[in-house]
């Protein structure tokens, strides 16, 4: 006899608090992510091969993220997948413990959780790293590595890995992968009007974080930045202290906006990229053949992060227009108009380049970095 949809409803509830009261969390959530919470058998299956593989490792990895496993949907994070290769390319050697949905703490609170050994590695947004590598600060910069293939470029490169994980290591850290999410967008508000051209900023009060770079581009492209704290966001924006924001398309689903959005405009300027990092200490303590295991499971996860973006940028799309929210894709010409008015090549940047390059020809090297198609491809918005 097949069963309702509340009684497999309730099944998975059932399941998924057995698997957790029995301190096997990890499996729960492994469980619910693979859609087998609906048969006590396959829960019980779940549950018994984690169960294995934790007894069976001769490491234990606390991995710690900001988000839901289920956000990958939206915003490909990607934490199962890395759990998943790393136990694999270990040769089950290490076990990943999955500590997601904010359960330790977000951003800043993970990056300095990795950086005293609380735990062993935490995806977190590279800004956090910009306290010991001001180079990071960079891709905050409008236009040198919006696009998605621009940014791929950069951190992937050996400029980047000369110029950052250096600095990146010596505060105790190292970046396994960097997951690449999408640009940040032109998000206005339900009311208002679409935005395709720079002067059609005029006078929109716009939602910026704490980053000095960001605010001075957005005033430079006409809007009126607002600094608005990221938990007060929504309420600004429903209330109308703020017209427009700027996280990636799946940012803003994820994070609950799609109600109170009209317009979404690609920019493309700024990147909305996070980074997983180790506990270096840590990471240098395993035997060599753990941490080459370790490595490849990073490169393996970076590869689906970039075949990921795409599907999950639909997604979010589909979901955000369902409540009436519009898309614009601008042309080569009109993304030029707005570099033209805030890019990176004007001379407003260039206290910035020396600033947080050290010099205008690690700025250049940067600069041409970011424009040199790696060994990674991936799609833009």
């Amino acid at each position: 006899m097949r069963r309702t949809t509340p009684e497999l409803a309730s099944e998975e509830r059932r399941n998924f608090l057995k698997l957790a009261a029995s301190g096997s969390f990890t499996a729960a959530l492994v469980a619910g992510a693979g859609g087998m919470l609906w048969s006590s058998e396959a829960a019980a299956q779940t549950q018994q091969e984690e169960a294995e593989r934790e007894a069976a490792a001769e490491y234990t990895m606390t991995l710690a993220t900001a988000y839901v496993l289920g956000a990958s949907r939206s915003y490909p994070i990607m934490q199962l997948d890395l759990k998943e290769n790393i136990q694999n390319a270990t040769n089950g050697k290490v076990y990943v413990k999955l500590a997601p949905g904010g359960q330790l703490g977000a951003g800043g609170a993970l990056a300095q959780a990795v950086q005293t050994g609380t735990i062993q590695c935490a995806q977190h947004s590279l800004a956090n790293f910009a306290p010991f590598a001001s180079t990071v600060d960079l891709i905050n910069m409008p236009y040198l590595c919006g696009s998605n293939q621009r940014f791929t470029n950069l951190v992937n490169s050996d400029t980047w890995k000369s110029e950052v994980h250096p600095k990146v290591e010596a505060a105790g850290f190292k970046a396994l992968m960097y997951i690449n999410i999408d640009p940040r967008v032109v998000a206005v508000r339900q009311g208002g009007d679409a935005v395709i051209t720079p002067a059609d900023m005029a006078g929109v009060k716009f939602r910026v974080p704490g980053s000095a770079m960001l605010q001075q581009y957005y005033r430079m492209v006409g809007a009126n930045p607002t600094p608005v704290a990221w938990g007060e966001t929504p309420s600004a924006i429903k209330q109308g202290v703020a017209d427009a924001l700027d996280p990636s398309v799946g940012a803003l689903f994820v994070f609950g906006f799609k109600d109170i959005l009209s317009h979404v405009t690609f920019t493309q300027a700024v990147p909305d990229s996070q980074v997983y990092s180790m506990n270096l200490e840590w990471f240098n303590s395993l035997p060599a053949d753990v941490q080459e295991g370790i490595e490849w499971a990073g490169e393996m996860t970076a590869h689906q992060n970039l075949a990921k973006v795409p599907s999950a940028r639909t997604h979010a799309m589909a979901e955000l227009a369902k409540a009436g929210v519009q898309f614009h894709s601008l042309t080569e010409d009109q993304l030029a108009e707005w570099q033209a008015a805030g890019g990176y090549q004007r001379s407003e940047w260039d206290e910035f380049k020396v600033e947080l390059a050290g010099s205008m020809e690690t700025f250049a090297k940067l600069e041409e970095a970011a424009g040199t198609q790696g060994r990674y491809y991936v799609h833009d918005a």
